[in-house]
Order: structure tokens, then C-alpha cells, then sequence
């Protein structure tokens, strides 16, 4: 059973990024709707599938947020992640993290529409792309649609959804690795040239 929405929603405060070279650092978490933060180990498993693939990889942290997963990739070794969010105040939050950061050759914010944003980019430019949308929303068959076409023939594609939600990927990408928490399932895939079995993580109690 899908767990209602609003017991998703995360109060004001702070996260951390847990690895690299920004470990340790905070980064607020205003009150706003929708907004729901990858939690600590959450994230602490997908990089740690992830750590063999992020030297130099083309990040995309696609609607944003607190940016915690682009600005977690490029702390790990990503040479270059883009940050796209629509909510003003959350835009004017993710620019002081990174000028906090002194990461602006690392690190851009885009404040734009994340769906049309996606139509004008060119084809192949990411690496690397984490879609968690406001759960609220249902966006994920059309961003991964529009998403496919500008990710690389290799690419990584991480999806985060309510725990009783399985998105429906484009064909061409198959299950890497998955895990679930009580509220959330979180999954890894690449696309269908990977060869290895998919695995299952479950996630804390």
C-alpha cells in the first residue's frame, strides 16, 4: 500500500552531505511543500553503488530541491553536476550552498521548469541523473521520457519514489540495483547494456 503523501513531508532544518571532499557540511531545509530530502541512508547506500562510476561523470540533479544528491555526487568526485528547480526560494537556498561551497565552477543552478528545461538541452550531455520529484505530482513517466534522450549510451539513472510505487522506466533501461524503506523505494538502473543482476537492499526499520 502507497503511504499517504503528506506523512512524506520532511519539517525545516538541516541535512548533511555524508562523503567526500564537502563531508560533514549542512544544508538547510526550508518548509516547503513537497519537499522531502533523500534521508542519510538512503543516500549513504546509493553511493555506495554508485562510488565506482563518479570520477569525472556529468551529474543532473533534476527537480532539486535541497540539492543534496548533485552537490553529494560532485563532493564524491562527479566532475560536474547541474542543479534544476523551479521554487524561487529553493533556488536562492541551493545558490548560497554552493557559493558556501565555493563550488560554482562545479556546480550550476538552473531555475527553470524541470520538464520544459529538459526539451532544450542536447542529446547525450549527462552521465548521471537523479529524478525525485515532489511525490505529490506523479512526474515520473513524462521526465523520464523526456530525460532519456539526454543521457549518455552508458548512463546511470537513479528514481526515488512512495514506497508502494514502481515507475515505469523507458525500455531501453533495466533494474541495476534497488532498496526500500518504509517510505520510500529508492532504485538504480542503467541502460540494457548493463549485465548485472539486479539486486535488493532493504532499507532501515
Amino acid at each position: 500500500m502507497t503511504r499517504p503523501i503528506h506523512a512524506l513531508k520532511t519539517a525545516p532544518g538541516s541535512i548533511r552531505i555524508i562523503g567526500g571532499r564537502w563531508r560533514g557540511t549542512k544544508l538547510a531545509v526550508p518548509d516547503s511543500p513537497g519537499l522531502r530530502p533523500s534521508g542519510d541512508r538512503v543516500r549513504e547506500t546509493l553511493f555506495n553503488w554508485l562510488m565506482p562510476k563518479l570520477a569525472g561523470a556529468r551529474v543532473l540533479d533534476l527537480f532539486a530541491g535541497t540539492g543534496v544528491l548533485g552537490l553529494e555526487a560532485v563532493s564524491r568526485g562527479a566532475a560536474h553536476a547541474v542543479l534544476v528547480e523551479r521554487d524561487a526560494a529553493l533556488v536562492r537556498n541551493l545558490r548560497v550552498a554552493v557559493n558556501r561551497l565555493s563550488a560554482q565552477a562545479a556546480v550550476e543552478v538552473v531555475q527553470a521548469d524541470a520538464l520544459a528545461w529538459l526539451h532544450a538541452q542536447p542529446t547525450g550531455a549527462y552521465d548521471l541523473a537523479f529524478v525525485d520529484p515532489p511525490f505529490a505530482g506523479d512526474l515520473w513517466a513524462t521526465a523520464l521520457a523526456a530525460l532519456s534522450p539526454r543521457l549518455a549510451d552508458d548512463a546511470w539513472l537513479y528514481v526515488e519514489s512512495p514506497a508502494g510505487v514502481e515507475p515505469a522506466l523507458p525500455p531501453e533501461f533495466a533494474l541495476h540495483r534497488e532498496g526500500r524503506t518504509r517510505e520510500v523505494r529508492f532504485a538504480l538502473y542503467r541502460r540494457a547494456a548493463a549485465t548485472l543482476r539486479p539486486q535488493t537492499t532493504g532499507g532501515p526499520e
